[in-house]
């Protein structure tokens, strides 16, 4: 090898390299302590990152609606207020909804934990004689946990011990949640200032982070990682539009069938229904489970004919709906929306799921594009693969 300048740069650059790895790998634990506190130190920023990813989808379709197309008078007018109406129109739907949500829902559910309190003795007394039925059956059963000698001097003395230590928990469990809660409430609210920021100078930002990279990395890289870029905001703005009307339709398809059969908590059932639907593939059954213990406190039969109402409608949304709203703007297979939510899920819980499909969706068309350009550059015929 001649040790030119080109030879010598990458020389040091591997041995550079080999460094920092051997580094990283001896000191893991101060690593990831250090990754932690940067990521706590910039946690407001990332979450205004998400606030104003969010809101810019709605935003945007209303700023398009209504400005897009204008070419009358005052045009320095209307680009001047353009951003702000859009933005404040943006939040008055959000509160709208959530409002009209509480309007409805706050009702029902009062009513609901009143009706599940007022049927808990009913509950209780059947139960009661069910299993009273069951030891009258079994006798023998009875008379064998009859012969069981129980320390009751024992018993109560750990569970003194236990209360008492469990009132101790709780204080400092107590205080832990509400500084929590407080500390909660001050990050969303530097999130939601550094959205708003975000969300009015778009734009601008755009261009410096353009200028950045243009500036230091070579042109055909930039270029490259711009596409990648625009490929991952066009995947995530759709996947989130196409999820929140997928929750809704199934929601609405709830509240209807449930209110149709004259079921109880029709309404309640339907709005959880939509909600957890937004976790993707399993957030319906937890709703449905959930469903299904408010119908078990009316009535088991309610329950048994609500669960199979549920995987009807499910088998319906999931073969006729879920595939045209949302899984086109995605364009994954649903292998790999199994795989991505298996994944997420374990590694960051909901919001890995929620996450993790658009994500392996890039990944996915990253992966297709590159095997067509390669398979294009070693001239391999289709027929061999398909």
């Amino acid at each position: 090898m001649d040790l030119n300048k080109n030879n010598i740069k990458k020389i040091i650059f591997i041995i550079a390299m080999g460094i920092i790895i051997y580094t990283f790998i001896g000191r893991i634990d101060m690593v990831y302590h250090a990754i932690g506190w940067v990521v706590s130190l910039l946690f407001p920023f990332l979450i205004g990152i998400c606030i104003a990813f969010i809101l810019n989808v709605p935003m945007r379709a209303i700023e398009n609606g209504l400005f897009g197309s204008y070419h009358g008078r005052h045009p320095n007018l209307i680009r001047k207020i353009r951003r702000p109406v859009s933005f404040i129109l943006t939040l008055v739907c959000i509160f709208g909804v959530v409002c009209i949500a509480i309007l409805f829902i706050a009702p029902q559910l009062v009513r609901t934990f009143q009706d599940i309190i007022a049927s808990i003795p009913g509950f209780f007394t059947r139960t009661q004689r069910e299993i009273d039925r069951f030891v009258g059956e079994y006798q023998w059963i009875a008379d064998k946990l009859g012969d069981i000698e129980i320390d009751w001097t024992a018993i109560s003395s750990h569970l003194t011990d236990f209360l008492r230590n469990g009132a101790e928990k709780f204080f400092s469990s107590t205080v832990s949640i509400a500084t929590s809660i407080i500390n909660g409430i001050v990050t969303f609210f530097l999130g939601l200032f550094f959205a708003i920021y975000i969300l009015f100078q778009k734009e601008k930002l755009s261009s410096q982070c353009r200028k950045l990279l243009y500036a230091y990395l070579p042109e055909k890289r930039v270029d490259r990682l711009l596409k990648i870029a625009a490929l991952v905001h066009r995947t995530f703005s759709k996947f989130i539009s196409g999820q929140c009307l997928e929750a809704t339709i199934l929601g609405t398809i709830f509240f209807i069938v449930l209110t149709l059969f004259r079921f109880p908590y029709a309404l309640l059932i339907g709005v959880l229904i939509a909600f957890t639907a937004l976790i993707p593939i399993v957030g319906a059954f937890i709703g449905c489970i959930i469903g299904a213990l408010l119908m078990l406190m009316s009535s088991p039969r309610d329950m048994i004919i609500f669960v199979i109402l549920f995987l009807v409608i499910q088998q319906i949304e999931g073969n006729l709906i879920y595939p045209k709203v949302v899984g086109n703007s995605v364009g994954l297979p649903a292998l790999w929306v199994l795989a991505a939510v298996t994944i997420g899920g374990g590694i960051w819980g909901v919001a890995g799921m929620l996450l993790f499909i658009p994500l392996f969706s890039v990944i996915y068309t990253l992966l297709r594009e590159m095997a067509h350009v390669r398979l294009r550059q070693r001239k391999i015929r289709p027929k061999k693969y398909q």
